[in-house]
């Protein structure tokens, strides 16, 4: 079994986790291009890719979802909250301030009177009953552009439902999924059991605090990604506005260093081979700092041979976790 994170932080997110010929690709926050270009860089084959897991709707999971599902033809799996969240935000909307509503309805008005002006008396009554609309005049182009068939940016070659709390399983892999709290539709985390290799392996980032539903979730498990999102002093002193602020800090924002090293040290059952520390912000956190309380929670558990700690990066995969 191995993962295999592609990228991590604030700008895009994607994880592979594979075992025997089971490929599942966690999250698709990067254009479909840079996925496959990551995903050849690190020696996962896009053409095995067996699904595409998502947990939760916001664009650093999503950006390249609907581009590589289609082109790949793998099937996505979602919540169903998330899904109908996802497709409300990949539909085109359309806006109109009030005063061009009164510019476009005098507009029609000045149309329907020119056009009763110069019509025959018999035609007067059919003219007050056509709605705006229909008095717009048609180019040939316009007719023949409404004949397009428009692509629908919410297809996917196939949807699939599952439910926080409730095991799945794709391939040879078994899936746990929990309820992270993060302001999301029905954001979710995973552990992923590779039935043949008896290896665990979970994934925990995008949530505020660990409520008692994640800290049970993340026992028993050989490889860790788990967020460390920010300092707290460099997020307070940091160039984001008071309302971001507030967000992340909130208990469905993201998991500063102190609070994912107040879990290493209090609840972490200590028996992963790999800790890997997730969506370090690039505005708010440093690398050394993440590393650094983490190693200090982990205490003296941490060694090569156990509890090895890595940091995932936003701008360059990391080597395969293979165990």
């Amino acid at each position: 079994m191995r993962m295999t994170v592609l990228a991590s932080g604030s700008k895009g997110n994607a994880t592979v986790v594979a075992a025997g010929r089971t490929c599942v690709l966690v999250d698709a926050g990067l254009s479909c291009r840079e996925l496959l270009r990551r995903m050849a860089a690190t020696g996962e084959d896009p053409a095995a890719l067996t699904a595409i897991l998502v947990t939760h709707e916001h664009l650093d999971h999503v950006a390249g979802l609907s581009v590589l599902a289609r082109r790949l033809g793998v099937p996505v799996f979602f919540t169903e909250p998330t899904h109908r969240a996802w497709v409300r935000m990949v539909t085109p909307k359309t806006t109109m301030s009030y005063a061009k509503w009164l510019e476009l309805r005098e507009q029609e008005k000045l149309r329907a009177d020119e056009a009763a002006a110069y019509a025959p008396a018999h035609t007067l009554a059919a003219v007050a009953e056509l709605e705006p609309a229909e008095l717009e005049p048609e180019s040939e182009e316009d007719s023949l552009a409404d004949t397009k068939p428009r692509p629908d940016p919410a297809f996917l070659p196939a949807v699939e439902y599952f439910r926080a709390g409730q095991r799945f399983c794709i391939g040879e892999i078994d899936i746990d999924p929990f309820t992270i709290p993060h302001d999301a539709a029905d954001p979710c985390g995973f552990v992923f059991h590779a039935r043949a290799e008896g290896v665990r392996m979970a994934i925990a980032t995008d949530l505020g605090y660990i409520p008692p539903n994640v800290n049970q979730a993340l026992r028993n498990v050989d490889v860790l990604l788990l967020e460390s999102n920010h300092d707290l002093e460099m997020l307070k002193d940091g160039p984001y506005p008071w309302s971001v602020k507030q967000r992340v800090l909130s208990r469905v924002g993201h998991l500063s260093n102190a609070a994912c090293a107040d879990f290493l040290q209090r609840d972490y059952d200590g028996g992963a081979h790999t800790i890997v520390l997730g969506h370090l912000s690039e505005q708010n956190n440093l690398p050394e700092l993440a590393r650094l309380a983490a190693e200090q929670a982990i205490g003296n558990r941490l060694s090569l041979l156990g509890n090895r700690l890595v940091l995932a990066a936003q701008d360059a995969p990391l080597a395969p976790i293979a165990l």
